[in-house]
């Protein structure tokens, strides 16, 4: 591990997450957010749902482990939300179930650490027409539907009231964007930038609202090596520096 540590925060789900770094993706954009300030770790893992998610908790988050992390993000439920498969094979996980195992990981995950927060993604909408004309002849019928992502979506947010998870609700957050159908998706399922930018604004309203010592909000948090130099760039008077530890002009959006 190379120093000076920083806050770890570990993106932990399925292709949603491994992909969040393509396509402008919002694991990215965490990641420009947060330089200075904390590691964005991922954990992501295309096609997986939450049976194979319980599976490895320990091996991902082990609660003996030196330093844990500072905050989890989690998402899981698109692959548990498809349609079942007549052979029983395949990524579908019966809705109680899914409840049952997302519980397993937010316990686990609060009992890592007192300092430890997290934060559950729920399922997406998709783009129903774009995910039938995309389907590849490898796949046997895949079974998406919004009326699946929403019973999913709203069963997982109903699991972190009880559990006391803060939840961001992708499902609606999405669908309030009035052309989310052609701008959110590559393929109808995964982000493109568009819907990213939509998860980062929701993630970072609740890091901003949370009543959290210390805040992880981006904007409360030390850069690190933040102090004057006479190596940064001359300023105009030919007599100073100016720092730059702290600009963002670079960016596209000028996040909160």
């Amino acid at each position: 591990m190379v120093g000076p540590g920083r806050p770890q925060f570990v993106l932990f789900g399925s292709s949603i997450v491994q992909l969040s770094y393509s396509n402008g993706g919002w694991g990215a954009i965490l990641s420009d957010v947060y330089a200075r300030k904390a590691d964005i770790v991922l954990r992501g893992y295309y096609g997986w749902n939450s049976r194979r998610a319980i599976e490895v908790l320990d091996q991902v988050f082990p609660k003996d482990a030196a330093v844990q992390p500072s905050l989890i993000i989690v998402y899981f439920g698109g692959n548990d939300s498809m349609g079942p498969h007549s052979s029983g094979l395949g990524p579908h996980v019966p809705l109680h179930e899914y409840v049952e195992n997302m519980r397993t990981i937010g316990e686990h995950l609060k009992s890592l650490s007192d300092s430890t927060r997290i934060i559950f993604l729920s399922c997406p909408p998709v783009n129903e027409d774009k995910v039938r004309q995309t389907s590849s002849e490898f796949f046997s019928e895949l079974v998406r539907t919004n009326e699946l992502c929403q019973m999913y979506s709203e069963a997982c947010l109903k699991l972190c009231k009880e559990i006391g998870v803060p939840a961001v609700d992708l499902f609606s957050a999405i669908r309030r964007r009035p052309d989310w159908l052609n701008t959110c998706f590559t393929d109808g399922v995964h982000l493109a930038a568009e819907g990213s930018k939509v998860v980062v604004e929701e993630i970072l309203k609740v890091l901003k609202e949370a009543e959290w010592e210390p805040s992880l909000h981006w904007k409360s948090m030390p850069t690190e090596f933040a102090e004057d130099s006479p190596y940064d760039l001359v300023a105009a008077d030919g007599k100073t520096t100016l720092n730059p530890s702290e600009w963002t002009f670079h960016r596209a959006i000028q996040w909160d």
